[in-house]
C-alpha cells in the first residue's frame, strides 16, 4: 500500500528535521548550544531534531546562524514551506466559503499551458454547467459545513473557467471514467444538460476529452482525480484534503498515470456514443 499524503508530508518534515541535525553535528555543537544560542529551551532543539515540531523559517534562521551555516537557510526554509503546502485540509481553505477557494486558483489556471487532468468521480470543473456545478458545490459545502456562498462559488467558477477556455494559449486534455458519466449529480435535467455540455465541448480547439469505457481491460486501476499543471505541479483530491505534489520524481508519476490513463480512453466518435448512451439512460 501507498503511503498516505499525510504521511508524505510528514516524512518531508522529517528529513528537513534530519538535514538540520547534521548541520548542528558538522559544527560540532551540542543541542544545549544550539539552544542558547537561539535562546530557546533544550527541549526545543529535540522536538524540532525528531520532526515532533516542525521547523518555523524563524526557527531554521537561528539554528543556521548558531551553526555557522547561514548560506543553507533559505534551501530549508523553501523545503519546509513545500512541506506545508504539499497537504491541504479542506476546512482550512473552506472556512470563509466556496467563492475564495474557486478565486485562489486564477493565478495557477492563467500561467498553465497544458491542463492533464483524470476524473473518477464527477465532471472536471472547468467543463461544468451552472445547474451541475450549483449541485455539486452545494453538498460539498453542505458536507463540509462551509459558509453558504454557494451561488458565488459557482458564478466564480464559471467565470474562471471560461476565461481559461476561451482566452489565452491553453490545452486541456481530459480524461474521464465511464462512471462520471453515469454518476448522477443534480437531477436528471441537470445531468442530461451536462452531458450534453460535454458533446459540446469536444468541439472546443483546446480541449482532448476522452473516456475509459467500463469494458476497457484495465492496465491502471482507478484512482483519486488528478490535475498535472503543466509538468511544474499535481494535485490530488481526497475527501478531507487536497495533495499539492510538486517534487519533479512524483510529478512524473502523476504524468505517467495520466498517460496510462489515456490509453484506456477513446476519443471522438467512440467517446461520443458513450456520452450519448449514457443521455438515453437518463430517467
Amino acid at each position: 500500500m501507498p503511503a498516505s499524503p499525510s504521511s508524505t508530508v510528514q516524512e518531508a518534515r522529517k528529513a528537513i528535521a534530519d538535514r538540520l541535525r547534521e548541520i548542528r553535528k558538522e559544527a560540532g555543537l551540542s543541542g544545549h548550544v544550539v539552544a542558547v544560542s537561539a535562546g530557546w529551551y533544550k527541549s526545543k532543539v529535540s522536538r524540532i531534531e525528531n520532526a515532533v515540531t516542525p521547523a518555523s523559517p524563524d526557527d531554521i534562521r537561528a539554528w543556521c546562524r548558531a551553526c555557522g551555516a547561514n548560506d543553507q537557510a533559505a534551501d530549508l526554509i523553501a523545503a519546509a514551506r513545500s512541506a506545508d503546502t504539499m497537504y491541504v485540509e479542506w476546512r482550512r481553505v473552506q472556512r470563509s466559503g466556496l467563492k475564495q477557494l474557486q478565486e485562489s486558483y486564477i493565478p495557477l489556471y492563467e500561467r498553465t499551458r497544458v491542463f492533464r487532468t483524470y476524473c473518477a468521480n464527477v465532471v472536471p470543473g472547468v467543463l461544468q454547467t451552472h445547474a451541475y456545478a450549483s449541485a455539486l458545490l452545494r453538498s460539498i459545502s453542505e458536507f463540509h459545513a462551509t459558509p453558504d456562498d454557494v451561488e458565488d462559488a459557482v458564478e466564480a467558477r464559471l467565470n474562471r473557467s471560461a476565461r481559461v477556455l476561451h482566452e489565452g494559449n491553453h490545452r486541456f486534455a481530459l480524461v474521464l471514467e465511464e462512471s462520471v458519466l453515469r454518476h448522477r449529480v443534480g437531477d436528471a435535467e441537470t445531468m442530461a444538460g451536462q452531458l450534453g455540455h460535454l458533446l459540446s465541448a469536444m468541439a472546443f480547439p483546446s480541449v482532448s476529452l476522452g473516456v475509459i469505457p467500463f469494458s476497457a481491460e484495465r492496465r491502471m486501476w482507478m484512482i483519486e482525480t488528478f490535475t498535472v499543471y503543466d509538468e511544474e505541479q499535481a494535485e490530488a483530491e481526497l475527501l478531507t484534503a487536497r495533495v499539492n505534489v510538486t517534487v519533479p520524481s512524483e510529478i512524473r508519476q502523476y504524468l505517467r498515470a495520466f498517460g496510462a490513463f489515456s490509453r484506456l480512453a477513446v476519443h471522438g466518435a467512440a467517446a461520443r456514443a458513450l456520452i450519448t448512451s449514457a443521455i438515453d439512460a437518463l430517467d
